[in-house]
């Protein structure tokens, strides 16, 4: 019984041996010469900033083995356990976003900005971005760089990318993504950007962890029915909605199948219900390779920004929008959203699997 068991065993760890061999020799390597030098900057600078973050912790957790450095580290720690930063509205600096080297990881895509109508820059604006994706590149080059040259399409409006708050707990990570201009999404958040002025706004992706689950090429299922709390924030601060469709944000990355019920599925439910967000096993390119990495791929990221959508006023003495009030801009906005999607479907989607849906 021993021998046998000890045999199918050995048997599927050669099956194993045998399919990565085959998956090895499939592999498309980047040639060495013959590539423009451009396109390899471009490829670098979107790998330096999908590893950002795990650069950062190396680079600061090498700087703590230096003694010297200590009372610096104990400084910064405190820092950044005090500061509030990311609740009211970040520290933009314009000029880091207008780096040249954003225009290089937009081109790598490349990515494309386009408008439906101009917006009045009196008027503030809650953008609500789709789909989410596995790392929304699109939300990320449009809305936290000026590579698509989006206050040239819309003067005067400041729009401020939203995300989750324990981003702002890294060293160095938060303060580059504060530089941006990218903030908490907490309520308190939105609130104090919306209410600071005409032109301020912000963008959510609204879809969040569980929609980018479901992030796969020719799929658009957005996770849109019960995500309410945006347009009753909408309606609080009287910001008008902006419905935002990225095609192509879903064709960056391979996901590993994770069907409903399946294990893999479990185990990232159970793990956004836990953390507030869950993680996605996906894949896409190398750097020196065509098919296995973390580099997402070249495919065009097509944002559109659809037309505003202006919200119920308040009623006298009224602190929170009505069941019939949300249930009617959601509405609207759905099919705002719907029409972004079936006017562009046959120019940004042509190799879709199916039309977009909206879920649960």
């Amino acid at each position: 019984m021993k021998e046998t068991k000890l045999t199918k065993i050995i048997l599927k760890g050669k099956d194993v041996s045998e399919s990565l061999s085959e998956n090895i020799s499939n592999v498309r390597w980047a040639p060495l010469h013959g590539i423009p030098f451009e396109r390899r900057i471009q490829t670098a600078t979107v790998f330096l900033w999908v590893f950002l973050l795990f650069n950062c912790l190396c680079i600061f957790g090498w700087s703590l083995l230096l003694p010297f450095l200590w009372p610096l580290h104990i400084a910064y720690l405190i820092y950044i356990y005090k500061d509030i930063s990311s609740e009211n509205g970040g520290r933009r600096c314009e000029w880091f976003r207008k780096l040249h080297v954003w225009s290089y990881f937009a081109a790598y895509f490349p990515v494309k900005l386009v408008k439906e109508r101009d917006l009045d820059p009196k008027k503030n604006y809650i953008f609500g971005y789709h789909p989410h994706g596995i790392i929304s590149m699109g939300a990320f080059s449009n809305f936290a760089t000026e590579a698509t040259g989006f206050s040239q399409l819309f003067p005067g409006i400041v729009p401020s990318l939203l995300t989750l708050t324990v981003n702002f707990k890294f060293p160095i990570y938060r303060d580059i993504i504060l530089a941006l201009g990218i903030a908490s999404v907490s309520r308190h958040s939105c609130e104090h950007i919306l209410s600071s002025g005409p032109g301020k706004s912000i963008v959510i992706v609204v879809g969040g962890a569980a929609e980018s689950l479901d992030a796969r090429p020719g799929i658009a299922d957005l996770t849109l029915k019960k995500r309410l709390g945006f347009i009753k924030m909408a309606i609080r601060t009287q910001s008008d909605l902006v419905p935002t469709f990225s095609f192509g944000e879903n064709e960056l990355y391979q996901q590993v199948g994770n069907d409903e019920g399946s294990w893999l599925w479990k185990v990232q439910k159970k793990l956004q219900k836990r953390v507030g967000f869950t993680l996605p096993l996906f894949h896409a390119r190398g750097l020196f390779n065509y098919d296995v990495g973390l580099i997402p791929y070249r495919h065009q990221v097509a944002t559109v920004v659809g037309a505003p959508i202006s919200v119920p006023k308040l009623e006298a003495g009224q602190t929170e929008p009505t069941e019939e009030q949300i249930r009617h801009v959601q509405q609207l906005y759905i099919d705002e959203l719907i029409s972004i999607y079936d006017k562009y479907k046959d120019i940004y989607a042509k190799d879709r699997k199916q039309d977009l849906r909206i879920i649960n």
